[in-house]
């Protein structure tokens, strides 16, 4: 629930499920404890470590800051834990199971510490686990959702052996902004106007985006389409109303695979949670599952870059930005999803956030450890993000960082887009002299294509040229597909400071590495 006005008041006698009054949030102060900082003070505090070209680590701020990002929000907070003797969690995330003794010591010694500081704090003896956990149980993660309104629980936890991390779930630099919308990104109408220069006309009767003859994926295509290799797309789901994902999937030259849709995101509290459906209210996932893998078929549509892989769709967010508990929660279980599937080599995450979070970092390692080649956008950007570099999870090792670049000689990037350190591969998704001119995908409805740019077009296409190289040598494992797209790039073997190895050339890739 965004910009939600919460006090502490109003907070504990929503545990015991009473009404009480509200007051402005800016005036919150707890009965014990440092002053709930103003978003005014948490903007402040965020943008000191954006301006540093950094992502904001809740592991680097105070007590008191991350208390008050909790209070601004909705009040939830995640919790990792461990037993005090385990280190290194994130190494062994994948084979960890929860239910276990260890495992289960360490969940129920914090949740009756958890539930006792409430208990003291509200002055509500009656006061139950399940109060303090609108979200319900974390299933495969050694992490807890729980709502906490005592300052002094969080310093607690803090400092405790068997905490791994304590961060606020749902906060975001949207709260900070009145003027920002976290619908970004969301448009799945067709475009009826593009330029007949930013596509060809192919055989059966399929649009080719202009931008994929920049990184020779005509000439991939006579060696590879794909085949036997399945991406998963965690995004805004896919439209039930583009056939082309759907009944249509497997048309024209694009028989012989399948499509499936899932849904990780849930909306509601308690016993109003339920899981949404897999269709794309927003349109984003659509038109990045349309670049990676829509048919190369008969209708007119445009096709994408593997055309004959199978396709994973599953909705975790709302829209582009990671920006509320659900969201974080849904991307997490995405991950765990696809790392359990056994068809599944890679993930395209179009998707990202300023704000390290260590519930998504936790699906991002367990994914990673499962031998998963996991893709995700460089950043692009809104109306406050224009002026910092690569985002999370982007920023992460185990993903592979990819951005936009315009179709000029040299790299320069897309209007929207983000470059950095942390980049390593660049997809031309922009017209120089028109940055309105885009690479071209599937819409919401309709078989007439649309426009779709950005990081996020670089990465869903980057993901469908690995596709493209693990069909034609189903051998390869992560490290060798990756070696090949290196070794088949512009820069290669050295690195850009902005741009990493650079341009892809999608025929060399799928020969292997050099």
């Amino acid at each position: 629930m965004k910009n939600l006005v919460l006090n502490v008041v109003f907070i504990a006698a929503a545990l015991i499920l009473i009404t009480a009054c509200t007051s402005d949030r800016l005036e919150i102060k707890p009965e014990r404890g440092e002053p709930i900082l103003s978003l005014e003070e948490l903007e402040e505090t965020v943008l000191a470590q954006l301006n540093r070209g950094q992502v904001f680590d809740w592991q680097q701020a105070s007590d008191q800051v991350i208390f008050s990002a909790g209070m601004q929000s909705d009040s939830l907070f995640a919790i990792g834990y461990r037993p005090a003797y385990v280190h290194n969690v994130e190494a062994m995330i994948h084979e960890i199971d929860i239910r276990s003794f260890a495992w289960k010591e360490s969940r129920e010694y914090l949740e009756q510490k958890i539930l006792n500081f409430e208990r003291s704090f509200t002055g509500n003896a009656q006061l139950k686990l399940t109060d303090l956990k609108p979200m319900g149980e974390v299933k495969h993660f050694p992490q807890l959702i729980v709502r906490i309104t005592d300052p002094k629980l969080i310093e607690w936890l803090r400092q405790s052996s068997q905490v791994r991390f304590v961060e606020p779930l749902g906060f975001n630099m949207e709260d900070l902004s009145a003027s920002y919308r976290s619908g970004s990104g969301c448009n799945g109408s067709p475009n009826y106007s593009i330029n007949g220069n930013d596509y060809q006309t192919i055989s059966p009767g399929t649009k080719a985006p202009w931008n994929f003859y920049t990184h020779d994926i005509d000439d991939a295509w006579t060696q590879s389409q794909g085949d036997d290799a399945t991406i998963c797309i965690i995004d805004t789901g896919a439209s039930d109303d583009q056939d082309n994902l759907g009944s249509q999937f497997t048309q024209g030259q694009s028989g012989g695979r399948y499509v499936q849709k899932f849904s990780t995101h849930y909306s509601g509290w308690w016993w109003w949670r339920s899981l949404d459906p897999p269709h794309d209210d927003c349109g984003h996932g659509t038109s990045m599952a349309g670049l990676a893998t829509a048919p190369r078929g008969t209708d007119g549509n445009a096709v994408g870059v593997a055309y004959k892989s199978n396709l994973i769709s599953v909705r975790a967010v709302e829209d582009v930005i990671i920006s509320t508990s659900d969201e974080r929660a849904g991307v997490r279980d995405a991950l765990y999803l696809a790392a359990n599937r056994s068809d599944v080599q890679i993930v395209s995450m179009s998707i990202g956030t300023p704000f390290y979070s260590s519930t998504v970092a936790d699906g991002i390692h367990y994914a990673y450890n499962s031998g998963l080649m996991l893709f995700a956008a460089a950043g692009t950007s809104l109306s406050w993000t224009s002026w910092y570099g690569v985002i999370f999870p982007a920023t992460m090792s185990q993903t592979i960082a990819v951005t936009g670049v315009k179709d000029s000689p040299n790299n320069v990037k897309c209007e929207t887009c983000h470059s950095g350190s942390q980049v390593d591969f660049v997809i031309v998704m922009e017209r120089a002299n028109d940055d309105d001119r885009t690479s071209v995908s599937l819409a919401s409805y309709s078989n007439q294509p649309k426009y779709i740019g950005g990081s996020s077009a670089a990465t869903a296409t980057a993901a469908g040229i690995a596709a493209l190289v693990w069909g034609n040598n189903s051998s390869f494992d992560r490290d060798d597909v990756l070696d090949a797209l290196k070794g088949a790039s512009q820069y290669y073997p050295s690195r850009h400071g902005q741009f990493g190895w650079g341009r892809i050339n999608a025929s060399i890739a799928v020969g292997g590495p050099l």
